[in-house]
């Protein structure tokens, strides 16, 4: 299923169209684990195409308290937005034809081609084993018959790929990438995957599903490890500074109705442990690094 995407033009913004908008419920996207709507959205003249995630249709998690990965999707997105980088789709929460739920912004890939905005894990593409790319993904992740990576890349780990063969699993050294793997390490993203790597017009890159965010235990799992241990850019410090103070103020009264209390505590700590040490966070070793499936 794929849909072009329509911005509101001057008069209402994305985040009021979203939030404010009649919703209509075109379909189901059947891959993703819980239930994802593709729906249009209209105010005041103005439509667009968004994804709806109903509360009532999430799927229970044993680490996770019941009926709030709605609230998570939405107080990642209000992280990013602090951080200055825009990295997730413009997500609010409103009540919809199947009550509370999420409400985000679809996003059409670049190609027109492909269902970018749901969450489907083939949107990116892991890689035809040879090191070439494809098209999926932009050339972000690739399978590699290789001890290291190539020029550009980044080193994740060894994959297997059947039959007893094993393939070096990289992606792209690309400041986008690197981007989402600081706000992972904020957010504590327990999801990272290739699927939920959105590339979009005009080069930008979003990153998408997340439900599984600001545990207080560390549970960092994603596909972003090339820059472990590697020093934060100064870009990077920078946001985080902007994060810390935003955190002290309205951002941290928001997040404090997305979030318990500890969670948000548990953010602030991340943050400031990523400007004492000045460094992109290496696995734990407490918990599987690499989310599976991958993809």
């Amino acid at each position: 299923m794929s849909a072009p995407e329509r911005i509101p033009p001057r008069g209402v913004t994305t985040a009021e169209l979203l939030a404010e908008g009649e919703l209509t419920v075109r379909g189901r996207i059947r891959e993703a684990s819980n239930a994802v709507l593709f729906c249009d959205v209209s105010h005041q003249g103005r439509a667009a195409s968004c994804v709806y995630k109903p509360v009532v249709g999430e799927r229970p998690l044993w680490d996770f308290p019941d009926g709030t990965l709605a609230q998570r999707e939405v107080a990642a997105y209000e992280v990013s937005e602090a951080m200055g980088w825009g990295l997730v789709p413009t997500t609010v929460l409103r009540d919809g034809p199947y009550g509370e739920g999420m409400c985000q912004l679809w996003i059409e890939p670049p190609d027109g081609r492909g269902d970018a905005g749901t969450g489907d894990p083939e949107a990116a593409d892991a890689g035809t084993g040879d090191g070439e790319a494809g098209d999926g993904g932009a050339g972000l992740l690739a399978l590699v018959d290789a001890e290291e990576p190539g020029e550009g890349w980044k080193a994740v780990g060894l994959a297997e790929v059947g039959e007893g063969r094993t393939a070096l699993l990289v992606h792209a050294d690309d400041d986008r990438l690197r981007r989402l793997a600081v706000l992972d390490a904020v957010i504590n993203n327990a999801d990272r995957k290739g699927g939920h790597l959105l590339p979009a017009a005009g080069g930008r890159l979003y990153g998408i599903d997340h439900g599984v965010t600001f545990n207080t235990e560390n549970k960092l799992r994603t596909l972003l490890w090339g820059w472990a241990g590697e020093k934060l850019t100064p870009e990077a410090v920078d946001a985080l500074e902007r994060l810390r103070d935003a955190l002290g103020g309205a951002l941290g009264v928001r997040l404090g109705e997305l979030i318990t209390e500890a969670e948000l505590d548990a953010t602030r700590a991340r943050v400031a442990a990523l400007l004492a040490s000045g460094r992109h966070p290496e696995p734990s070793g407490e918990w599987p690094a690499i989310p599976w499936p991958p993809v």
